[in-house]
């Protein structure tokens, strides 16, 4: 199957997908802060510059897109119709990556937490899933 833009167009689309300040990650950010909690964010000292560092609980986590990560559920299993094979070299040396960072963060003594796109697209899913980490409260 053709791709329905042209290359520019791809171009343009892919380069206006951002990595930090996403919406869910935001949204993750909104509902810890009314929770009470107070974060840091994407130290560039850690590992993987996690997307959220809450040090009082030496908790790092990061808040993954479905697609680019891999994540098995209904929209991470897309597979592009064009391309296949670069995005699958892709997706896997996100998948990649993300293990050796997480593993990283653990060595260091930090409690790492991945909370995916599709967890958290309501702030009631998104309290949801802050309560599932067990922030000590």
């Amino acid at each position: 199957m053709t791709d329905v833009h042209t290359r520019e167009q791809r171009s343009r689309n892919m380069a206006a997908i951002r990595s930090r300040n996403t919406k869910p990650e935001v949204r993750v950010r909104r509902v810890l802060h009314a929770m009470g909690f107070r974060f840091r964010l994407h130290r560039k000292d850690l590992p993987g510059r996690p997307d959220i560092v809450l040090p009082k609980y030496r908790t790092a986590i990061f808040v993954h897109g479905c697609f680019w990560h891999s994540h098995r559920c209904k929209y991470g299993s897309v597979v592009p119709a064009t391309r296949a094979e670069f995005w699958a070299a892709k997706r896997g040396g996100n998948v990649a990556r993300d293990r050796r960072h997480a593993a990283a963060l653990r060595r260091l003594g930090w409690r790492v937490a991945v909370l995916w796109e599709c967890e958290v697209r309501t702030d009631d899913a998104a309290r949801a899933a802050v309560r599932k980490l067990r922030l000590g409260r």
